[in-house]
């Protein structure tokens, strides 16, 4: 009888320790489903002296987000300019990417809450740069004086805003978005809600969101190109795009409503801007973000209306330094500033890559490897920027 007890408390350990992992069957434990037992030792969770799991909360980001999922493309331009981005094959992961560029209405809101909450310094080195407009032989006095803040271009681009300012930017929509995730406790109970959880107690999150930043120079051109337009069902690509719309070859649409009409705004001839009346033709050099069709990420006007601002820092040569895995150029490390002149050269570590072709740039500058650069404090009629957020952890979009 003594060995019979024996065996009957030991079966019931075993029971105890392998039974909720079997009782799941094929269900596999996931971030989001991490289940009531650890995988390694068997021992509930969330006991008393115990390990707690943290519930899982998704990912919180803005609106007009999008996901890009990530993958392996070629970034750099193709059979041209080679000297100033040679061709690299790379991998970059998963990330959120603005679905327009940021608008004025958004930097309004921007504009109003620091002066509001903030310092007035904070204010004034915030506001866009309204004098980007003049021109000593053009009459452009009515974008100076209403562009950036008239409701009628409420959702055009912002423009007259440096890459210092769009960086300050990021930092104040990631505090806002912390601020949020931290008071709306619907959200948070919404994203635990989880059947095989239903004894974690709710403790204090204490995972900020993921800050909002500008896009390095190739998730801007992942997401431009849109790869997943062009693959065949076995993940083949059946052509390499040179344009972030339709085919990724011609400027035109060949289809639909779009058919024989250009697929961003940009400046077609030397003093052809917009075409002839009836093309839909906005009321100031740029268009509303909305108004050319998106392309197969869901994103707007990657090709046109305005150039954008990145992270990275300008080197001529950079794609062939970087990373082949989420590639970046932070620092002037392998191309030091020190070898370049600085009394007859540009390039220092405050010149900034932008990309995209803008309203005032020929069709070359809308080929999604071209590249240029500006100092990082400068701002024109014909920059912009969008901004970015890295997928971290959880389960596939």
């Amino acid at each position: 009888m003594k060995n019979l007890s024996y065996f009957i408390q030991k079966t019931i350990v075993v029971i105890l320790l392998t039974g909720p992992l079997a009782a799941c069957g094929d269900t596999k434990p996931s971030s989001s489903k991490p289940g009531k037992f650890s995988t390694a030792t068997g021992m509930r969770f969330n006991q008393e002296g115990g390990f707690q799991v943290t519930p899982f909360k998704k990912q919180a980001v803005g609106p007009s987000m999008v996901f890009i999922e990530g993958g392996t493309t070629t970034i750099g331009v193709f059979g041209e300019d080679i000297k100033n981005s040679p061709k690299k094959r790379v991998t970059v992961t998963s990330f959120y990417l603005k679905e327009t560029e940021v608008t004025n209405i958004e930097w309004q809101e921007y504009l109003h809450d620091l002066k509001e909450n903030y310092s007035e310094e904070e204010y004034k080195a915030a506001l866009p740069n309204e004098q980007v407009w003049v021109r000593d032989l053009g009459h452009n006095d009515p974008y100076v004086y209403n562009y950036s803040n008239s409701p009628g271009f409420y959702f055009y681009p912002v423009v007259g805003v440096s890459w210092t300012q769009a960086k300050k930017y990021c930092d104040w929509l990631t505090e806002k978005l912390n601020n949020a995730q931290q008071t709306d406790k619907a959200q948070g109970a919404e994203n635990s809600q989880d059947p095989d959880n239903q004894n974690v107690e709710d403790k204090e999150d204490k995972t900020a969101a993921m800050g909002y930043r500008l896009p390095t120079e190739a998730e801007w051109e992942y997401a431009a190109l849109a790869m997943v337009g062009t693959q065949n069902l076995d993940f083949v690509q059946s052509t390499q795009r040179v344009y972030p719309w339709g085919d990724g070859l011609s400027l035109r649409g060949k289809e639909g409503e779009w058919k024989g009409k250009y697929l961003a705004n940009f400046k077609r001839s030397p003093g052809n801007y917009k075409g002839l009346p009836g093309e839909s033709n906005s009321n100031a050099p740029t268009t509303p973000v909305y108004h050319y069709p998106a392309n197969d990420f869901g994103l707007y006007d990657m090709g046109g209306n305005v150039s954008e601002w990145v992270t990275d820092i300008y080197r001529p040569i950079s794609f062939q330094d970087l990373d082949d895995f989420n590639p970046i150029r932070r620092d002037d490390i392998l191309d030091p500033e020190k070898d370049y002149d600085q009394n007859n050269s540009l390039i220092n570590n405050r010149a900034r890559v932008y990309k995209g072709a803008s309203w005032e740039d020929c069709a070359h500058w809308a080929k999604v490897g071209t590249r240029r650069f500006l100092d990082q404090d400068s701002s024109t009629s014909t920059i912009g920027f969008r901004y970015a957020m890295s997928s971290m952890g959880g389960d596939k979009e």
